[in-house]
């Protein structure tokens, strides 16, 4: 199958979002499966993966209810509260569902950058351990030196570093990032996705060449078994359309044997929130 690693919902009417721009931005309205059903039909993806966009409970449920009523939402990243006592409890209840498939916490929000390593938030870990639920790892470069110390405390626990940890795309610099990033990329349950890089880069002027040095770091640090494609549509509005997303990042891979493209483009977003075909 072919699947879009890494995408979002939300509803304004519904809920708020702390995070969002203020004023007039492209990302102030409702996006919602209509919208993005039509663009994955029209360059043949089979579904994508949902990702948590707030941080309140009851966008969890809302999720799943998308998933139920729309089979190209192969997967729920949802927010949980990782420090929450009775943790065991939420994810018993939605580990019903059968689409529910991992958790995110926005790190880099945090105002502690080690928030990672309080006690509390690898109690809660090491209950995503015991389960086999992945992790997605929101991060920015700060964060990286962190992921070691998670994969050596948790070795059964599958952790996902979205958007290659934010690197200073912007900038055109690899500083402060690439190491960081290849000594996470030493852990093979520790993946990584392939998204959110034009929004790292000048929104208006990013071409596909500046995303080439990150990605082909990428690419020598984690090998084609662990990497994956995700849009971050409707995020990625900001920078480009989902199509020159997917544009970009196929003229960034370069040339790749079949294998590895499909692999990339779906097979291992397949394999690590194990979505059945």
């Amino acid at each position: 199958m072919r699947i879009d690693a890494h995408q979002h919902f939300w509803d304004l009417d519904r809920f708020t979002y702390r995070w969002m721009p203020p004023g007039p931005s492209v990302l102030r309205r409702n996006y919602l499966p209509e919208d993005l059903a039509p663009i994955l039909a029209r360059n043949r993806f089979d579904g994508s993966v949902l990702v948590q966009a707030n941080t309140v409970a009851a966008e969890a449920e809302w999720m799943l209810e998308l998933a139920t009523r729309h089979e190209f939402i192969k997967a729920v990243v949802a927010w949980v509260d990782l420090t929450d006592p009775r943790l065991g409890e939420r994810l018993d209840q939605l580990q019903r569902h059968p689409r529910f498939k991992g958790v995110r916490h926005p790190v880099h929000d945090e105002a502690d950058p080690r928030w990672l390593l309080r006690e509390d938030v690898l109690r809660g870990l090491a209950e995503l351990e015991r389960r086999d639920l992945p992790y997605d790892l929101l991060l920015r470069p700060v964060h990286l030196p962190l992921v070691p110390i998670l994969a050596e405390r948790f070795p059964q626990l599958r952790m996902v570093i979205d958007h290659l940890a934010k690197p200073p795309i912007a900038r055109h610099s690899l500083e402060g990032w690439a190491e960081q990033f290849a000594a996470a990329a030493q852990y093979p349950r520790v993946w990584c996705k392939l998204s959110g890089m034009i929004t790292e880069a000048d929104h208006r002027s990013w071409k596909t060449a500046h995303l080439l040095p990150y990605v082909a770091h990428a690419l020598r640090c984690f090998g084609p078994e662990r990497l994956m494609f995700g849009s971050d549509w409707p995020v990625c509005l900001l920078a480009g359309s989902w199509k020159q997303v997917l544009a970009a990042f196929t003229q960034a891979l370069g040339p790749q044997p079949m294998e590895v493209r499909e692999k990339l483009i779906g097979g291992n977003a397949c394999a690590f929130y194990r979505i059945a075909s």
